[in-house]
């Protein structure tokens, strides 16, 4: 699944995890099914009906099983459906229930047969369903759209990770695999999808007869003048039921071939969506069409079926789902305009199906045991999908995929990783509200991080050799850690589980502390936390560190040692300290380095060289370890701002200049409160990026390289950071020219979240009006995304207002994220978002209820505070809340304040006095 929204987004959360003990049995015991009885094949048929006032579903599910201990009981999950009365055939015999248990706490439902079933015998289990069709973004659900002005509906599924359940009873667990025969019967105007390719469509007419008694009898029930569609779909591999899915609606498709080379047979890609967007939909088809040889030739793997199919949707809560077979999504994660697409857009596009079609195998043909092991889905989807497969193997090479990808992923990790409130990579999830919030940047972006490490120490061709050994021993069926690292292992020689232990068990990651003697280096590692080094009581753990040192000899020649390593607390290596050196050669360890304020100015003096040997990634890595220890109080944030201002001066990437704004947002984000502080940062934010715009222009061509076109939009989007009137007068002008002519040719795509903000921020009534209409008949979901971040920039009362009614009346319920960052994002907002969200809390729980966005709404809407009494307030709100669904987010939320407001009260006068003597300095 992808969820960017995440970090998506990808998400967000925290609570100290507890040791696997006695507990973690008995949570199992408490939260799994009995294994008395597994499935082995479902015969599913059901019908959809979609009416204005009404939706429903119903069917009927036989599921073969395998009887392992005498037993007269069946135990299945089960969610706000309704049952009819189950029967169990078994050795020629039909029994019917005689007793129904349902337990809504733990989603289950019990029959009891008063007849006992053989152990080693097979059963058949018949149970008749239905439910409610509702726009609830989980289980089997509604979406709408509008198709001129006409509000049209129609059905999918999103099941992960435990809402298979919603939509037919069934053994909801990951490790409980079985094959899928569907038949879906619906409306005969509709096109019907699932994981397999349909094998007969038929229409059924009441009057004639001709279907099956079953069939028959389901449909008996409306009224005989209906005429309905039969879709027979082929039987599916074996698989876990939460990529099982389904679709009904008016949907149309675009269609492409590709030949794979190890099956050698040629399948078709399709892309469906509603008709509305389809012409969007070729770039995320040809992304597909790329990647899916590539991944099987890669993993040495066969892909195992005979299609795969996108499913825009138009209402979606992560941001895309890796259904076998039948990949799902949002309109953001699949559409592009085509004739103007920006570079984020395509990138966003271009990764979210690549790590989807990473998925197939990475979780569909192996798959997790159990959810605590999620990472071995997610974190391999994001490190194969958006930087293996896009940037090594030239998919897209000018978009720096490993560079980009510690910004992207290793940064946001490790901020949340920093925090006591984080996780382990492997955390115990026993139940449903356990697992959503386990959705996040540890799972994805850490879990990541440290497979890319591991990578690197090996070497990548034995490391994707290790994995494929891993695939093969585990084809349809489950694994864990040991698995994956004893593949790795066998193909290097390498003891990966030794190594990788504490990685991915043990909570948090190492600062390494580097001190100079007479004999080289002396290291020592501890764990970091966002508030410094650990207390003894926390920094327990000693990491397997691959240490990646780069030096230089006397020719001036750079040397990688990537075969040290730190396996002590502390350790020497003998190294010639009168040269340039540094640790983390390209920043791809999971750690920060720490060193003496003499040694760093060396290193940032070498970095800001053109002939430097110190690498685009290592001078990212550098200003992002210089951010996190001035937050920490192990550096003061003079020293930040000093390595910024000398990588300003000389610096051509856009990757760093993309890591020197985000550094000075933080530090705006941060002392929001302090009028003379902004100022001055808004001062230094001009002198940096005012030249690059006056360099760079406003004026985007497609001959121009991929980097210069990411460096305008950034300098761009920075120098309004620092208030510069002269860019904020440019994009005024631009959406004013919009207003008066409807033409929209001086937005380019890449500037238009610039330009909308601006025209709210700056302008009033007007501007406000334009981007709601933008937003309301969008020409892209990136012009959707952007006027609903403007949308919240505005600092009239008066529109803020309007906004948060917006929020109640009008939202979608996928958008309603993008709504609360745009007005954290805005220091006129900023306090009013947690008082909105106090005050309709109920509302939104109700909204939101099972959704991942709930902990999203959580942090967004306090994580931008920075006093004590905010703090405090926080505190008292959610001490008598249930907080089940949303701990973590909490937990990592009021940790984010208390750390900010350490930061604040330690470092304002350190920022100040800095800033002072930078406008003092004598003027060239």
């Amino acid at each position: 699944m992808w969820l960017r929204v995440v970090q998506l987004l990808r998400p967000s959360i925290r609570r100290p995890i507890l040791s696997t003990s006695f507990s973690t049995m008995t949570d199992e015991l408490k939260y799994r099914l009995p294994t008395n009885v597994v499935p082995t094949h479902y015969d599913l048929t059901f019908y959809t009906q979609i009416a204005p006032n009404t939706s429903k579903f119903g069917g009927f599910v036989k599921i073969s099983l395998d009887i392992l201990r005498d037993s007269s009981t069946v135990e299945l999950n089960s969610n706000d459906l309704t049952l009819g009365e189950a029967t169990i055939s078994s050795d020629a015999s039909q029994i019917q229930q005689c007793e129904k248990t349902v337990d809504a706490e733990q989603q289950r439902v019990s029959f009891s047969f008063g007849q006992t079933l053989k152990a080693g015998s097979k059963a058949f289990l018949n149970i008749p369903f239905n439910g409610q069709l509702k726009n609830t973004m989980t289980g089997y659900y509604l979406s709408t759209w509008q198709d001129k002005g006409e509000t049209k509906q129609y059905a999918l599924t999103q099941f992960e990770p435990t809402d298979a359940r919603a939509a037919f009873p069934c053994w909801d667990e990951p490790l409980l695999k079985a094959t899928f025969a569907i038949t879906m019967i619906s409306t005969p105007d509709s096109t019907n999808l699932s994981n397999m390719p349909a094998i007969s469509e038929t229409t059924y007419d009441p009057a004639s007869h001709s279907e099956t008694s079953d069939i028959a009898q389901l449909l008996s029930s409306f009224p005989p003048s209906d005429k309905w569609k039969i879709t027979r779909f082929q039987t599916t591999p074996k698989m876990s039921t939460y990529i099982v899915a389904w679709a009904t609606g008016n949907f149309v498709h675009r269609e492409t071939t590709v030949a794979l080379p190890l099956s050698r047979k040629t399948i078709p890609l399709r892309i469906y969506s509603t008709p509305d967007v389809i012409h969007q939909a070729q770039f995320a088809l040809d992304v597909a069409a790329r990647v899916l040889p590539i991944y099987e030739e890669v993993f040495e793997v066969e892909f195992p079926l005979p299609k795969l199919d996108t499913l825009v949707a138009s209402d979606f809560d992560a941001g895309a789902m890796e259904n076998f077979g039948l990949i799902t999504g949002r309109t953001s994660a699949f559409l592009l305009d085509p004739e103007h697409a920006d570079i984020s857009g395509k990138k966003n596009v271009a990764m979210t199906q690549s790590h989807e079609v990473a998925h197939m195998w990475f979780g569909n043909i192996t798959t997790m045991k159990w959810w605590d092991n999620l990472y071995l889905n997610e974190g391999f989807a994001t490190l194969m999908g958006e930087v293996i497969i896009l940037g090594e193997f030239l998919i897209f090479p000018e978009w720096k995929a490993r560079e980009s990808f510690i910004s992207d992923h290793l940064q946001s990790a490790l901020s949340l990783d920093a925090k006591l409130s984080s996780h382990p990579i492997e955390v115990e999830c026993p139940d449903a509200n356990h697992i959503n919030q386990i959705f996040d940047s540890l799972s994805y972006s850490k879990a990541a991080s440290v497979l890319n490490m591991l990578c690197n120490y090996v070497g990548q061709d034995k490391f994707l050799k290790g994995v494929s050994i891993y695939l093969k021993k585990h084809l349809f069926s489950n694994a864990v850690t040991e698995d994956l690292f004893r593949g790795i292992s066998n193909a290097t020689g390498v003891d990966v589980v030794r190594l990788m232990d504490n990685w991915i068990k043990k909570q948090g990651f190492p600062v390494i502390t580097v001190t100079e003697n007479g004999n080289g280096i002396k290291l020592r590692q501890d764990r970091f936390t966002e508030a410094g080094l650990a207390t003894p009581e926390e920094n327990e753990t000693i990491w397997n560190i691959p240490l990646s040192i780069v030096t230089v000899d006397a020719n001036g020649d750079a040397h990688v040692d990537k075969t040290a390593l730190l396996e002590d607390r502390e350790k020497e290596f003998a190294i010639d300290t009168t040269r340039d050196f540094k640790l983390n050669r390209n920043t791809i360890g999971v750690y920060r380095v720490l060193y003496t304020p003499e040694r760093l100015a060396k290193i940032a003096a070498a970095a800001a060289k053109q002939d430097s040997i110190f690498t685009l990634e290592d001078r990212m890595g550098l200003l992002y370890d210089i951010m996190a220890f001035s937050k920490a109080g192990l550096a003061q944030p003079s020293g930040l701002l000093t390595v910024i201002n000398a990588l300003g001066a000389t610096e051509k990437e856009h990757l760093v200049w993309s890591s020197i704004s985000e550094a000075l947002s933080g530090l705006l984000f941060t002392f929001w409160e302090s009028p003379q502080i902004v100022e001055s940062l808004r001062a230094f934010a001009r002198t940096l990026f005012v030249p690059l715009v006056q360099r760079l222009g406003y004026e985007y061509s497609q001959d121009e390289s991929t980097d210069v076109t990411q460096l305008r939009t950034l300098a761009i989007s920075s120098a309004l950071m620092g208030q510069d009137k002269q860019v904020i007068a440019e994009l005024q002008a631009r959406f004013k020219h919009y207003m008066e002519t409807g033409d929209d040719s001086r937005i380019p795509a890449d500037l238009q979240s610039s330009i909308f903000i601006t025209a709210v921020k700056y302008g009033g009534q007007a501007e406000y009006d334009a981007v709601v209409n933008i937003q309301e008949k969008p020409k892209t979901p990136t012009a959707r995304i952007a006027a609903i971040y403007a949308m919240g920039r505005t600092e009239d009362p008066v529109l803020l207002e309007k906004t948060f009614s917006y929020i109640l009346g009008k939202s979608r319920d996928q958008d309603i994220i993008y709504f609360f960052r745009g007005l954290q994002s805005n220091v006129s907002a900023r306090r009013k978002v947690p008082e909105f969200f106090k005050t309709n809390y109920d509302t939104f729980m109700k909204r939101f209820e099972g959704n991942f966005m709930i902990k999203s709404l959580v942090s967004t809407s306090f994580g931008g505070l920075s006093s004590q009494e905010d703090l405090l307030m926080a505190q008292t709100f959610f001490k008598d809340k249930d907080n089940s669904k949303y701990h973590m987010a909490l937990a990592q939320t009021l940790e984010s304040i208390q750390t900010r407001i350490a930061y604040i009260n330690r470092s304002s006068a350190d920022v100040e006095s800095w800033l002072s003597e930078w406008e003092n300095r004598p003027k060239l």
